[in-house]
């Protein structure tokens, strides 16, 4: 399957190991209410995650930063929306998001049996965009920090993949070489992209519907992963 042997695995967190898309869900459906937000929770994230790709896309290549970020995302899904919500109120809302997330602890399925399988196997890293205090929280609380040996944010870079020097920090603080490493995460440019450009080896874990493509081997349940090492 790989030109190279594999001994070490990064992965990426969110939309790859850790359901994204339901704990987030879960976190609007409890903010919107404290704070009185009456909007429909199906129209909204309907809305919603669409838009949170577009920004991160545009977070990744700089174009905008992390207040921006947080504070567009919102602001253009309730102006989507027609729903009247005042600026203190957005602010709110991103400021309890961010605080509330992390305590939702969905896996993806067969993120564990997947974990379980490759642990004894390979040395397994996390290679991540989101910020530092966050990921941690989440890999702590649906109980899977301690299966990884390295594990690196944007933040802690100082830059987001694709960007190569995220990648370059990761290889080094895991003392390993690229040919002898696999990525697998969820997005084509940011993981795929981005670490074969740098040497390693890559699995695309379709989990986003993305188009089809040739770069690489795609999958589309975390178990093939069983099948393949």
């Amino acid at each position: 399957m790989f030109e190279h042997k594999v001994t070490d695995i990064f992965f990426d967190l969110d939309h790859t190991l850790w359901d994204f898309e339901r704990n987030s869900a879960l976190t609007f459906a409890k903010i919107l209410e404290s704070n009185r937000v009456n909007v429909d929770l199906n129209g909204f994230l309907e809305i919603y995650s669409p838009i949170n790709l577009e920004m991160w896309k545009l977070y990744r290549e700089n174009g905008i930063n992390q207040s921006e970020l947080r504070y567009q995302r919102l602001r253009r899904t309730f102006d989507t929306l027609k729903e009247s919500v005042t600026d203190e109120t957005i602010h709110a809302l991103s400021h309890e998001y961010i605080e509330h997330l992390p305590s939702f602890v969905h896996l993806l399925p067969n993120a564990l049996e997947v974990l379980e399988y490759l642990f004894p196997k390979y040395r397994l890293h996390i290679i991540t965009n989101g910020f530092e205090e966050v990921q941690e929280r989440k890999l702590k609380g649906s109980n899977i920090h301690h299966y990884f040996d390295q594990i690196i944010n944007s933040e802690m870079a100082g830059v987001k993949k694709p960007d190569p020097y995220i990648f370059e920090l990761a290889l080094s603080k895991a003392k390993v070489e690229p040919r002898h490493t696999l990525m697998v995460g969820d997005n084509l440019e940011a993981d795929i992209l981005g670490a074969k450009a740098m040497g390693m080896q890559v699995v695309h874990f379709n989990s986003n519907n993305e188009a089809n493509h040739d770069v690489c081997k795609t999958i589309y349940d975390l178990i093939e992963i069983k099948s393949i090492l």
